[in-house]
């Protein structure tokens, strides 16, 4: 198992080739308003999780990786629009660290940004290189994980009509299944079905499931914990009163949250939260369910032949779970 720094190296260095990749696919042109706003939190930077692992799997079936980029840049082009369209439901400010577009551009241009990325990511997919069946394998596995997106948002968004006792644990796993998993799921798996490999696409569409879950969990963990390294709102999850792992298991548990769905709250009072859900055990709970989903992603990702990418794959999987920010 590579170590901790290379498996860092290796992921900028896929980073590296995805921005190229965006720059020539995503280019800012007339009308620049649009394109600036589109491209606003792309250039903010972020992880680039999500086409680095495409890239990886690419090579863990055998593709070579240069023949997996567009697909890496359409599943990055599709998750900027769910950030841009997310912020605006959510009123977020912030997010990686710089004003959200809708912020920034103000809230149509935010709705027209989205739309423009959500429309490149199927033109670039589509004029992907594989042969033609695959290729419409490739969007239509891309266009039901939006399907699944918009449905986990609305699933996510319904819980705020519900009392917090009242959203099971088993509820909140199936919407970040479908918000956030799935899409994970895909930039593992989509280089599998454009290489026209359907078995490994079943295993590591099955690693990115378990690792997205898994990566959620341990993101509203980070709300709370995370602090500015986050990049985005301190505690936003709590005030908001979204129904998260943690506050649902410390509901179960009988834990008052005063400052739950209040709008707004003092730093001190977010930290008071903080010390509380960290007494009651929820925030361990919601790590330990965090690496179990991780753990189960891993066995999925094992039935690929032994390679490098495979084993830097897993180291991934490992640091969603164990990241700061």
């Amino acid at each position: 198992m590579p170590e901790y720094k290379e498996i860092v190296e290796e992921v900028k260095k896929r980073g590296k080739i995805i921005n190229r990749a965006i720059d020539g696919f995503l280019p800012i042109k007339e009308p620049e308003g649009l394109y600036r706003a589109a491209r606003h939190l792309i250039n903010a930077g972020g992880k680039r999780l999500r086409p680095v692992m495409c890239l990886l799997a690419s090579e863990a079936v055998g593709m070579e990786e240069n023949r997996a980029v567009k697909a890496a840049v359409a599943v990055e082009t599709i998750h900027n629009f769910t950030l841009i369209h997310d912020d605006i439901m959510d009123r977020d400010e912030m997010r990686r660290g710089v004003k959200t577009v809708h912020t920034l551009y103000g809230e149509p241009t935010a709705i027209l940004a989205g739309d423009t990325l959500f429309a490149r990511a199927f033109s670039v997919l589509a004029g992907d290189e594989h042969p033609a069946e695959n290729v419409v394998k490739a969007c239509r596995m891309l266009a039901d994980v939006c399907v699944e997106i918009c449905e986990g948002q609305y699933i996510d968004m319904s819980f705020e009509s519900r009392e917090l006792g009242e959203v099971s644990e088993e509820e909140y796993l199936e919407m970040v299944r479908k918000k956030t998993a799935a899409l994970i799921a895909c930039s593992c798996a989509i280089p599998a079905v454009l290489a026209g490999k359907e078995d490994y696409a079943k295993y590591l569409w099955n690693f990115g499931e378990m690792c997205g879950i898994g990566f959620q969990i341990h993101d509203d963990v980070l709300d709370l914990v995370g602090r500015e390294k986050i990049g985005k709102d301190w505690g936003s999850d709590i005030v908001e009163g979204k129904k998260t792992l943690i506050v649902i298991k410390a509901s179960e548990m009988g834990v008052n949250i005063p400052v739950f769905g209040k709008g707004k709250a003092e730093k001190g009072e977010i930290e008071e939260v903080v010390n509380v859900l960290e007494e009651c055990g929820a925030i361990d709970y919601a790590r330990k369910r965090a690496r179990e989903f991780v753990e189960k992603g891993k066995v999925e990702l094992r039935k690929l032949p032994e390679s490098r990418a495979r084993d830097i794959l897993e180291g991934i999987a490992d640091y969603l779970v164990s990241r700061d920010h």
